[in-house]
């Protein structure tokens, strides 16, 4: 996952991205789409819920994004800094925002009955920027941030995050940074109640790690995830693909997912067919709630 803020400086951007054609879902369907709202929940009995990273949506303002997410029938997003705001606004979506700002997008967000459960990703150099983005994810009433902390920030920002009652799920970019393995994102929960882990499964296939396993490796501690498909295992500079169509056992990671309890948000983060992939979100939305129905 490639987020980029003008925030923070010193933010970790390593991934590679490329538009990638092969496998997308049937461009039939157009940006005018509309389906029902995501009751896979409820139909399937699992308890985890499908979001948005509103990164899919980067070549776009985040007022635009939201008409997607809801024309796809999806009920959650993960925001990302620095993403222009649209709807008359002038700033980026961060910690700068103005009052009047952060009333405008909790209120588009409102009109379309949206939820914004968590913001990602994000690398805060000091508390005071920290501390910065508690304050933003308080006013939103976040579950989590998404973040690749410093390593010798880790008993502060947990410290953090348990004052203000907002976890923080750790992230995986592709070796080598320096939480691309299930073990080193362990390392930095150890001792740390309040961390736990954003189960990136493009990224660690990437990596040449199997997901299935990486999440049985996290299991009691994964807040949230990123869903995507990738187009060759192993490889850190793989192309995504839609979900599905590409190297991952996309049905074998909602199973363990099911079989771990989990309660978060599972987000689809699809990089590639930038301009045109709201046919991608939809077709990736329809195949998780056919996929988790039958995970009874």
């Amino acid at each position: 996952m490639q987020k980029i803020s003008n925030f923070f400086l010193g933010m970790l951007c390593a991934a590679s991205v490329a538009a990638c054609n092969n496998g997308n879902s049937d461009k039939s369907a157009t940006d005018s789409t509309t389906v029902h709202a995501d009751t896979a929940a409820a139909v399937a009995g699992v308890n985890y819920k499908l979001g948005v990273q509103m990164w899919t949506f980067r070549m776009f303002t985040f007022a635009q994004a939201i008409d997607k997410v809801d024309s796809a029938g999806i009920k959650n997003i993960e925001a990302f800094w620095g993403q222009d705001l649209g709807a008359g606004m002038k700033g980026k979506f961060g910690g700068d925002m103005t009052d009047a700002e952060k009333a405008q997008v909790k209120e588009l967000l409102g009109k379309k009955g949206i939820s914004m459960v968590a913001m990602g990703v994000i690398v805060p150099q000091n508390k005071a920027e920290w501390i910065k983005a508690f304050e933003l994810a308080k006013y939103f009433g976040l579950s989590y941030i998404t973040s690749e902390p410093i390593k010798s920030q880790w008993d502060m920002v947990d410290s953090l995050a348990g004052a203000y009652g907002i976890k923080v799920a750790i992230h995986d970019h592709p070796n080598p940074n320096p939480y691309w393995s299930p073990d080193s994102v362990l390392a930095a929960i150890q001792g740390h109640q309040n961390l736990g882990a954003c189960a990136d499964i493009g990224h660690w296939s990437r990596n040449g790690l199997n997901p299935v396993e990486c999440l049985k490796k996290l299991e009691g501690h994964i807040y949230g995830g990123h869903l995507k498909d990738i187009t060759k295992f192993g490889y850190t500079k793989a192309e995504d693909t839609v979900v599905s169509k590409g190297v991952i056992d996309i049905p074998a990671v909602f199973a363990e997912l099911k079989r771990q309890n989990f309660a978060g948000m599972l987000s689809i983060e699809h990089e590639s067919n930038w301009y045109n992939n709201l046919p991608d979100v939809i077709f990736t939305k329809q195949y998780f709630d056919e996929q988790t129905a039958k995970l009874k």
